[in-house]
């Protein structure tokens, strides 16, 4: 943020004029309207000033040391520069049409190829491969010219040995793909032998649904967000490689001009069998009113049905306001209109305590960039509800599907949801929805299959059964781009079985750190974490972070054995694996909200835990293999039912990389 303290630091704003008086420089962060929430007052005191005199501000002043301006780590086509004046001292601030600003963003230099593919399809259903550059925070960026090797691990047809990035383009589709026969399909991209991405998993089944990737929760800059919305709509297609997106702006600051050419948008976009859009916006009441719905529309044409006009200038809508949650659902059932709703967590988080509507809301929405929240799927079960379980980005910050969450308020890269449907289009997408048939991930793109015995067949995740007898077998697959850690299997909020990849025997000298939850449920819930690890009695070999989303964050080994980081969690995990030479050592973690420690040698599978008060805040240390874990797992359990409730069977799946995943639940009723 600005400052005007310290002139030798980045940031430093500095004033001047050529008039008679003195200028004072005043800085706020959050106090503008929006979406202008950055403030910079340059105020005149003692004197005025004539026709033809100026005010000079500079942003990031290097003439006493600042290495100048440090700018947001999202690309953006102009970071626009509002110049307003009070000429009359009245508080009321006229904008100055010739002294608007803008400054080009541009991406960094490549850090990270990336390849993306589907998770499930059908033998002859067509899929692509894309394929980008990332700078080293998540920005699409161009790489040098070159040839880019293709292998597959089985035949698929359509794919070509190389395709080629010609020093001008950041992404590459190859369309058109399909596999003749089932299997397990993963890709594998090199340059010059050396290998610099992989896709996959794609399981290919006979199935009666294939896995479509969506992210329907995110805002443009027509809110409060960046960039037009066609240039969102673009991303999520083309550089997010998305099956199906929905944008959600806040209510109070749609506009009716804004709410017809967005549907207009959606309308040419929406390509059935490549790529849905939905029509939609954000429900943005206070929380004691309901807190933030996702409103989703199968089709163009709706009615815009906001919390409020708090930022519409024009009153000549305010009949079809719905202040409240119960509002909001009464006015869709009489409208008829085709609508799902989910409830999410952002500054308003849902509060699914006063009503509930289940035909309309048929999903809670667990992780985004605001981070993650199991709570919301537990209060829900607690409250009787038969939700199903979503992952979305939040973003604000114009990357649909693929959303990092930069250096500042958010603190998990953006989740996503797999729809299970039978084909890639609106009614489709719309039935997966209200049959909860869908997984939600942290944002990978994993295969996960769940399903069981009803008492008439076979259900998967997402259905409402009555169990065959008290113990029901619960079949459980899952295939993934990292190794799988752990899979919780779960009744409600409870963990029934915790199966892992690996033994006791399997444990090797890989000591896992991680720190984790929240502060609080509302606004504000980030938990700053500040510590050092260190290891008395062996050396660290080498270390690997977890989630570690902004690399300006202090994360360092310092010596042969100790290691300091500062971090942020909101709701979600983060951490480092230590290789140590020797188990005869303690590991000591110190930070500023508790302190665990352990012998290294007595861990073994099941993990050690320190409570740090907050929301579900702990530090936690497990030991692992030294190898890289297994990316597949599958198995059969019996879930003991419990009697006189729902029974919502579900699962939390853990990678070695830091990525969850969770079912939406099978509810076996009482």
């Amino acid at each position: 943020q600005l400052q005007t303290t310290d002139p030798a630091a980045p940031n430093y704003v500095s004033a001047e004029s050529n008039g008679e008086g003195r200028l004072s420089i005043s800085y706020s962060r959050r106090n503008g309207q929006r979406p202008w929430g950055e403030i910079l007052t340059v105020t005149q005191h003692g004197g005025y000033l004539r026709p033809g005199e100026t005010i000079t501000i500079r942003i990031g002043d290097r003439r006493r040391g600042s290495p100048g301006f440090l700018i947001q780590t999202f690309a953006e086509a102009g970071r626009d520069f509002v110049v307003m004046a009070d000429v009359q001292a009245t508080g009321n601030f006229y904008p100055l049409p010739d002294l608007q600003l803008y400054v080009p963003v541009i991406p960094g230099p490549p850090e990270h190829w990336r390849a993306v593919t589907a998770s499930q399809r059908r033998p002859g259903e067509p899929f692509f491969l894309g394929i980008k550059v990332e700078d080293q925070w998540g920005n699409p960026t161009i790489p040098a010219a070159c040839r880019v090797k293709i292998d597959a691990s089985t035949n698929v047809a359509g794919l070509p040995d190389h395709v080629a990035f010609d020093g001008r383009t950041q992404t590459v589709t190859v369309e058109d793909l399909s596999c003749a026969s089932e299997g397990v399909v993963t890709f594998t991209l090199s340059i010059d032998g050396d290998v610099i991405a992989t896709a996959g998993p794609l399981v290919i089944s006979d199935a009666d649904h294939a896995g479509y990737w969506g992210d329907l929760h995110g805002q443009s800059g027509e809110t409060i967000g960046i960039g037009r919305i066609e240039d969102y709509v673009n991303f999520a297609r083309n550089k997010a490689f998305l099956d199906a997106m929905c944008h959600q702006g806040n209510d109070f600051q749609i506009k009716k001009r804004f709410w017809d050419h967005l549907n207009e948008v959606t309308a040419e976009w929406n390509e059935p069998g490549r790529f849905t859009t939905f029509p939609g916006y954000e429900w943005s009441g206070n929380t004691a009113v309901g807190g933030d719905r996702n409103v989703i529309y199968a089709n163009e044409g709706c009615t815009l049905r906001r919390c409020s006009h708090a930022l519409i200038e024009t009153r000549d809508d305010m009949e079809n306001d719905a202040h409240t949650i119960s509002d909001l659902y009464a006015a869709l059932r009489k409208s008829g209109e085709d609508t799902v709703i989910f409830a999410h967590v952002g500054g308003r988080y849902a509060n699914i305590e006063i009503d509930h509507d289940a035909a309309l809301e048929t999903a809670v929405e667990i992780h985004s960039d605001w981070g993650t929240f199991e709570w919301m799927a537990t209060d829900s079960f607690r409250l009787g509800r038969r939700i199903g379980i979503v992952a979305n980005s939040d973003g604000h910050k114009g990357r649909p599907g693929a959303s990092y969450p930069g250096s500042s308020d958010f603190g998990a890269y953006g989740g996503l949801t797999c729809f299970l449907a039978r084909e890639n289009s609106r009614t489709a997408l719309f039935e997966a929805m209200r049959a909860r048939h869908h997984y939600a991930t942290t944002g990978c793109r994993m295969y996960l299959d769940v399903t069981a015995a009803g008492k008439d067949g076979a259900v998967m995740m997402g259905d409402i059964t009555t169990p065959p007898a008290a113990g029901v077998p619960v079949q459980v697959t899952a295939h993934a781009g990292s190794g799988i850690e752990k899979i919780e299997l779960r009744n409600g909020p409870d963990v029934v079985e915790t199966i892992r990849t690996y033994d006791e025997t399997d444990l090797g000298h890989r000591v896992r750190i991680i720190w984790s939850g929240a502060e609080y449920r509302g606004r504000g819930r980030n938990t700053s974490w500040r510590g050092v690890i260190d290891v008395d009695g062996a050396s660290i070999l080498s270390t690997r972070p977890l989630n570690q989303w902004n690399p300006e964050r202090l994360l360092e080994q310092r010596g042969r054995s100790q290691v300091a980081f500062e971090n942020v969690t909101t709701g979600n995990f983060a951490g480092i694996d230590l290789w140590l030479d020797t188990l005869d050592a303690t590991v000591s973690v110190r930070t500023n909200l508790g302190e665990l420690s352990v012998t290294a040698s007595d861990l073994g599978t099941d993990p050690v835990h320190l409570d740090c008060g907050g929301l579900a805040r702990c530090l936690t240390i497990i030991r692992l293999p030294d190898t890289a874990l297994s990316s597949s797992l599958a198995f059969t359990r019996d879930v003991t039912m419990k009697a006189g409730a729902d029974n919502p069977v579900w699962v939390c799946v853990t990678m070695e990389d830091g990525h969850q995943a969770w079912s939406s639940p099978i509810y076996f009723t009482a």
